[in-house]
């Protein structure tokens, strides 16, 4: 069972929209480093507004996750395609279901 998680609300700058859901499709291939992340989405609610939810057995997962391959690609880019400050949700996964 997952028991920690990170959700990331992001807004594309102006003009910069598909750029950004093409960054997130591009990263994902980076999941294949990270043998601790359980289940990762790339989500877009509207046409500018987007989210990653990422979720681990434990904080150990957690930690390497944000010390890894995405986040800094993530935190490379944020400046040019994202407008706001960045604020990364660490919570804990009440309950789940994943494939088995």
């Amino acid at each position: 069972m997952t028991k920690v998680a990170l959700f990331v609300q992001l807004k594309a700058k102006a003009g910069k929209e598909e750029e950004v859901a093409a960054f997130l499709k591009g990263v994902q291939a980076l999941l294949q480093q990270e043998p601790l992340t359980v289940a990762w989405f790339a989500v877009r609610f509207d046409a500018s507004t987007f989210g990653i939810f990422d979720a681990f057995e434990a904080e150990e997962g957690r930690q390497a996750h944000l010390n890894g391959q995405i986040a800094a690609a993530l935190m490379a880019k944020y400046d040019d395609l994202f407008e706001g400050p960045l604020d990364i949700r660490q919570p804990q996964v009440l309950a789940d279901r994943l494939p088995g």
